[in-house]
Parts: C-alpha cells; sequence; structure tokens
C-alpha cells in the first residue's frame, strides 16, 4: 500500500524474518522505547506478531527506504492482557518512525492510515485500538487527527497508564 505524502511517497510493505536485524535495533533505541515501550517487551509483541496468521506486519518506507515499522494484531491474541471491555473483533495497531529525518512530517500519520486501511479492508475487524502512554501527547494528538476516540485510561502492565483509544469500523 502507498500513499503520496508531500515530494515523499510512503510505503508499507510485509515485514519478513530479513527485517528482524534494523527492526530490533529500533527496538533498543531509548527513543522508540520511550514511544512504544520497554525492548523486552517490544521484541515479544514483534515476534508475536510476525509468527502469527492474525496480524499484518509492516515495514514503513518512504522514497523506498526502510523508516519505521508498524503491525496490527486481531487483539485477542494477547489473551488476558487487555482491557476486558475491548469490542469483540477489534484489532490492536502500533507503529513507529524510527527515521528521525521523517517524524513530525506525516510518514507516521500516513502510515496509520495505510495500516487502518489495509486492516478494514482485509478483515472482518469491527474496531482497531492503540494504547500511547499519557505522557506521550504527541501520539495521543496522532492517533486523534487518524479517527481514533479517547475511551479511558488504563494501566498497560508495560508501559503503565496508557489511553485506551478506539476507531470503529467505517460505515458504509
Amino acid at each position: 500500500m502507498t500513499m503520496a505524502g508531500g515530494a515523499e511517497s510512503v510505503r508499507l510493505r510485509p515485514a519478513s524474518r530479513a527485517d528482524w536485524d534494523l527492526i530490533r535495533g529500533w527496538l533498543g533505541r531509548a527513543d522508540i522505547e520511550a514511544w512504544w515501550g520497554p525492548r523486552s517487551a517490544t521484541e515479544a509483541e514483534v515476534n508475536i506478531a510476525m509468527g502469527s496468521r492474525h496480524a499484518l506486519c509492516r515495514m514503513i518506507e518512504v522514497d523506498g527506504t526502510p523508516v519505521g515499522y508498524a503491525h496490527a494484531i486481531d487483539a485477542t491474541a494477547w489473551g488476558d492482557q487487555l482491557p476486558q471491555d475491548l469490542p469483540a473483533g477489534t484489532w490492536d495497531l502500533d507503529l513507529f518512525i524510527a527515521s528521525e529525518n521523517h517524524r513530525g512530517k506525516g510518514a507516521g500519520q500516513t502510515a496509520l492510515a495505510l495500516l487502518k486501511d489495509e486492516v478494514f479492508s482485509t478483515t472482518l475487524a469491527t474496531a482497531v485500538c492503540v494504547f500511547p502512554s499519557i505522557r506521550n501527547e504527541r501520539a495521543v494528538r496522532a492517533y486523534e487527527k487518524a479517527g481514533f476516540r479517547w475511551q479511558r485510561i488504563w494501566d498497560d502492565p508495560h508501559m503503565g497508564l496508557s489511553w485506551f483509544m478506539l476507531a470503529e469500523r467505517p460505515k458504509r
């Protein structure tokens, strides 16, 4: 999936095991940990997603260069680790832009829109959710722009207090 944003073209391509070293390197950076959580938890999350038939794992590319990672996974894969009031049929989305040169320029917003659209066009998902830390206002604002709405605060076992945000499947 591709979308042009200004002069740059943002594309999602399937992530593979060949991308693991790059993804793992990004997950170990302090700026990525602040956005997405502790390395041990995020490495496990990516491994689960990459091993699941019920996940979409994507490399985010700008003009053919990998700049980040994203995935969407049927939230039931996380078992009891998500809020009990999560609507049935919800998929959990996560992404980050690792390239500092591509932050704040729309690449993350475009990647989020592409991933959300892909989930709704290729699955029976009723909604998609995200759980940004309450300390990460930049992420919360980006998710709001993408149509996510605050549900409540949730105590994430890895990130601490987080916003439970939801975007429902668009009506046809």
